[in-house]
Order: C-alpha cells, then structure tokens, then sequence
C-alpha cells in the first residue's frame, strides 16, 4: 500500500478502524471519515503514534456535502485517492411489519445512499489517479435471510448488486469495485445486540467455526482487495464470516 490514499467512511471505530490501522501500517496515507468526531479523533492519534499518515474529517456520508468536503481535504492534503472503503452502516432490527417508514429511510439512508454518494464521487479523483479501488461493506445479511432486520437486508443487499454495477460501469477505467461481507462480528454497533445470552449462543451456533469474528478478521480482506494483489478482481464479493452462509 506504500504510496496510495485510502478514505476509510465510519472509520472511527469497528470494522472501520480496523481497516483504517491495516492500511496504515502497510503504508497508505489513510483519511478516516466518520460522524464520532472523539472516536475518530482517538483513532487517528493512535495511527499517528505508530508513525501512519493519517487524518480525521468529519463524514455524514448521507449528505453530498460532506462527501464533496471528505474528498477534496484528502485530495488537497495528500494529493489523490486511490482507495474508497464505504464502511459505515448502522443496524435495524425489526420484522418487515414492525419496521416504520422512518427507520427504512435511516437504514437506507447512511447504508445505500451513503454507498452511492460515496462511489459517485470518488470515480472523478480515482480517474486523474489512473484508477483505483472501491470496497463497499456489505453483510451476510446482504445475501441470506434471517428473522428480522428488514431493512438491514435490504441495504446490504442494495450495496451487493450496486457494487456489481459500478463494477462493470467503470472497469475499463481501472477502477476496480468489491463487496465485503462480514458474518457476525463483536463490534461496537453489535455489542448490545450480543450482550443478550440467546442472541450470542444463536449466531455461535450458526457459525461452524464455532467463534464470533473480530474487526480484525475483516480488515484483511480490506487489505487484499485495496491493494494491487487483487488486480485482476473486480464486482467480486468477499464473505468472510467463519462459515456461516456454507450452511
């Protein structure tokens, strides 16, 4: 990663963070974007005490605005982007009927729209560049079913075939375009959810190697597909989550 500019959205803490350190100690210059201004902040001290390049901006990734300001400070301080990691997402555990028409729009919002936006804008600064690497942060749940969280499954599955999408869109261009799905993973967006006995009992059972994964199980395959050993992959989705869809 020596050399490359990667912009990391939700990077203050989670799978995020995990992604924004990786990148770091490999040798990209990382911009971490993320609504936790104090947790965005702790985590960029931390890389920059390890010797990273790195810096925090403020990213509601629902607003253009935002996303305009996140890009051109990374481009203004570093001088390209060559690396997107759309990560941030929020959760929405509830049936199709007991989910509202306000929290459809919220989930929807920071983790579909906040994809697009994010795509959308990068391409220009990733062409100047000669090409570049989108990963979107997708979810097991953007390709199987469970009992609840419909409108989770519904974003991540927007962020699944969108991804496929720009993939094709922009390849000739050099701008390669992954998905990422996690499995059940102990984050902090997670945390309460599996603090519940059954619901943590549920996912290990589910899951045949027999543990939760951690940010730190994801952020290589970040990694990976950010770095030019994944070339020839592109519209391509990644599932890392210790064996549970093989069911």
């Amino acid at each position: 990663m020596a050399g490359k500019v990667a912009l990391v959205s939700g990077g203050a803490r989670g799978i995020g963070a995990a992604a924004a350190r990786l990148l770091a100690r490999e040798g990209a210059a990382v911009v971490i974007g993320d609504v936790l201004e104090e947790e965005g902040r702790e985590t960029e001290a931390q890389i920059a005490e390890g010797g990273g390049q790195v810096l925090f901006v403020r990213l509601d990734v629902t607003s253009e605005d935002d996303w305009l300001n996140a890009i051109q400070t990374t481009v203004a301080t570093y001088s390209k982007l060559d690396v997107l990691v759309n990560n941030a997402g929020i959760s929405g555990r509830s049936t199709v009927e007991e989910t509202s028409g306000d929290l459809w729009d919220q989930v929807m919002a920071v983790n579909a729209k906040g994809v697009f936006l994010g795509t959308k804008l990068a391409i220009p600064e990733m062409r100047k560049a000669g090409g570049g690497s989108i990963i979107n942060i997708s979810s097991i749940y953007g390709i199987v079913g469970s009992g609840t969280s419909a409108s989770y499954h519904a974003a991540k599955g927007a962020v699944r075939i969108f991804t496929k999408a720009a993939a094709v869109q922009y390849a000739k261009e050099g701008i390669r375009v992954n998905s990422v799905h996690p499995g059940f993973v102990d984050s902090a967006m997670t945390e309460q959810h599996h603090a519940i006995p059954a619901v943590r009992q549920d996912r290990l059972a589910k899951t045949p190697l027999g543990r939760l994964g951690t940010p730190q199980d994801i952020a290589p395959g970040i990694l990976y597909l950010a770095s030019d050993e994944s070339s020839f992959v592109t519209g391509s989705e990644l599932v890392i989550d210790g064996g549970m869809t093989a069911r």
